[in-house]
């Protein structure tokens, strides 16, 4: 690294272009929090180094932060209040009407970014002179990163590349003299063009746009469903999702009358549930069901309030749940794991099948899901998954999908016995797959299925219509495997992964994240909740109100 602390230092003064600057420079900090200042004004320079050979300067953006803040008070507020309100604030028209004006309008955070590559000699004082004109020109920095050059020229002097992102544009005279400046001043200099990617959200804020792009709206029943045919089961699954469509975040989640019928099945599916648990869920199933029992109603007699649950978690664990109306795409449901929030269906499956459900409903998402995002190593694993899903490729969210459906969904971990404990709400919330993921699974099966027993490979059992084997697949959790392993929807999973603790499923999760080829790094800031970026991209594909894929 060609920077020493010495030199780092040096660098951060001659930065101080101003006494701003120099007042901001005077408090540095560790973490990567933005500091509360105008908009107008850099923020501090935090390091953060990466491991191995690349080092990453990250300057925390305090204007980002800023006009989201100004932005969502001025544009997105009062445009859905005036949107909804009045007589017309119980109508999903009137909701989607409020998120027309906020689809057409475009925040200013978008400040002009740009990036460049310069390859610089490790002489003594290179950076140094390089960065001196950045303050000659008062152009701000808002990231550095270096790499080792691994070919090098005759001359046997290592070299590195520079990735530097700076606020401007291509024609502002600053940011044009700079330019000059530096083709003289580096080996190589390329202006990089801005990526385009998958629109994302940046403020929590926006995950209104997204949370109504429902796959399904909640009422759309296919012929199989157990209340096709139940016109008042249609009609409740209608006014439980027109409360999800009518919500926005930072309001408080409307209460949630349930019927006596409908605290029935929950009650069914509780006492179905309840020693199962006991059984085969992981410590910290039982430690956070533990707490949701003291400190949300959680008990057979009542279906507790989205409300009360979010309050908790923000407190516990700062995560939050946010009512949708049916399934969104797999893109959407990540970005929200990115701001540690869970979209949540609110309505319950049809009395007539109380064990049974083709679709996540409040019992798969209150017994299976909330209890463990109380417990906080969880929850960073699921944000790690959400974090890199924000601006990926089709191909890689679909990898992340599989990832999620391995792990929060039917992911295992071996217990404190020895034994095999699940973590997954999918698992945690069915009583026939629990008990077959978990009954007597004390082993890690090959990777090809054959759990050296051959008289097991070939006896299969009736699930539904469907037909399993007798003993599931077990492989050991790796998120590289997982990503490339497909699943069923409708039936028991033939595969299964078992961490060894649910820190070894987040640190594994961390890595293989950390290795996917990404546009830019982003990173969550609670304190603003808004994701912070490494580098220009433009949010260009899938725009929220547009015609184009999401």
């Amino acid at each position: 690294m060609i920077t020493s602390l010495a030199c780092r230092n040096s660098i951060l003064a001659r930065l101080a272009t101003s006494s701003t600057r120099r007042r901001l420079l005077q408090t540095m900090t560790t973490n990567n929090l933005p500091f509360s200042t105008p908009s107008s004004t850099p923020a501090a320079i935090v390091p953060n180094f990466i491991n191995k050979s690349l080092h990453r300067y990250s300057f925390s953006t305090s204007p980002d932060y800023t006009n989201y803040e100004t932005w969502h008070r001025d544009n997105y507020e009062e445009d859905t209040v005036a949107a909804v309100g009045g007589s017309n604030v119980g109508t999903t028209d009137a909701a989607f009407h409020g998120l027309n004006t906020i689809r057409n309008f475009h925040p200013p955070n978008e400040v002009p970014r740009m990036s460049v590559l310069m390859e610089l000699k490790d002489d003594v004082g290179a950076l140094h002179d390089v960065l001196r004109f950045f303050w000659k020109y008062d152009v701000n920095i808002s990231r550095i990163e270096s790499r080792p050059v691994s070919n090098n020229d005759n001359d046997g002097i290592p070299k590195f590349d520079f990735f530097v992102d700076f606020y401007g544009k291509v024609g502002n005279a600053n940011v044009d003299s700079l330019l000059r400046e530096l083709k003289h001043m580096t080996d190589k200099l390329l202006v990089l063009d801005e990526k385009e990617v998958h629109w994302f959200p940046r403020h929590i804020s926006e995950l209104d746009l997204i949370a109504n792009r429902t796959l399904d709206a909640g009422t759309d029943l296919e012929a199989d469903h157990p209340g096709f045919r139940d016109v008042e089961y249609r009609q409740r699954r209608a006014r439980l999702a027109e409360l999800a469509l009518n919500h926005r975040m930072h309001h408080a989640i409307p209460k949630t009358e349930y019927t006596t019928e409908e605290v029935k099945t929950w009650g069914l599916v509780w006492d179905t549930m309840e020693n199962l648990w006991e059984k085969y869920a992981c410590k910290e199933y039982m430690k956070s069901m533990n707490l949701m029992k003291k400190h949300c109603n959680y008990h057979r007699n009542a279906i507790p309030q989205l409300s009360s649950i979010s309050s908790f978690l923000q407190i516990q664990t700062n995560f939050r749940l946010r009512p949708v109306a049916g399934l969104i795409s797999s893109r959407d449901f990540l970005n929200g794991l990115a701001f540690r929030t869970f979209f949540c269906t609110q309505y319950i499956r049809h009395p007539s099948k109380p064990l049974y459900t083709p679709e996540p409903d409040i019992c798969h998402e209150l017994l299976g899901h909330v209890p463990m995002f109380a417990d906080r190593d969880f929850c960073d694993f699921s944000q790690e998954i959400g974090l890199a899903s924000l601006g990926a490729s089709d191909e890689d969210v679909l990898k992340l999908a599989r990832c999620y459906w391995h792990s929060v969904e039917f992911g295992l971990c071996r217990g404190e016995d020895g034994k095999n404990k699940a973590y997954g709400a999918g698992l945690l919330s069915s009583f026939g797959e629990l008990e077959y993921a978990c009954k007597e699974r004390d082993g890690v099966g090959d990777d090809d299925g054959n759990d050296n027993d051959d008289d097991d490979d070939e006896k299969f059992v009736e699930v539904g219509e469907d037909s399993v084997p007798t003993r599931p697949v077990i492989k050991p959790w790796n998120p590289a495997v997982a990503a490339m392993q497909d699943f069923p929807i409708t039936t028991y999973q033939p595969v299964y992964f078992l961490a060894e603790s649910l820190q070894d499923a987040k640190l594994k999760m961390r890595k293989y994240c950390e290795d996917l080829p990404r546009a830019f790094f982003a990173s969550y800031n609670a304190q603003t909740d808004t994701v912070h970026i490494d580098r220009p991209v433009r949010r260009t594909v899938g725009v929220p109100g547009s015609d184009e894929p999401k």
